[in-house]
């Protein structure tokens, strides 16, 4: 589950950065990476203009974890014009397969 911190915005908004966030496909799973479980928390500053995404890979090693990085914070830029995106790498806690949502597990197979 994504904790939300929505501040100066309208309504909307979370629906919204739920969406721009299942754009961005883990390249290795092929699940988007709110069904993967990747995103941890997300905070949203309409007066800043800012987005920040706390959010982990599925290991530290994770060969395409720079990939996943960058694409969320284009993603992000691209569907909230004129605002920042901030992407901070957590590793606590630590990212595991019952963070999979129901959605993620059926495309996984399970």
């Amino acid at each position: 589950m994504i904790a939300f911190d929505i501040s100066n915005s309208s309504d909307g908004i979370k629906d919204k950065l739920i969406t721009c966030l299942k754009t961005v496909i883990d390249p290795e799973l092929f699940i988007n990476i709110v069904d993967l479980g990747l995103v941890y928390a997300v905070k949203f500053d309409g007066k800043k203009m800012l987005i920040s995404v706390q959010m982990t890979l599925s290991s530290k090693f994770c060969p395409m974890g720079d990939s996943i990085i960058i694409a969320t914070k284009n993603s992000l830029e691209r569907d909230f014009n004129n605002f920042k995106a901030e992407v901070n790498v957590v590793w606590e806690p630590e990212w595991n397969y019952k963070f999979i949502s129901p959605e993620g597990l059926k495309i996984l197979g399970e």
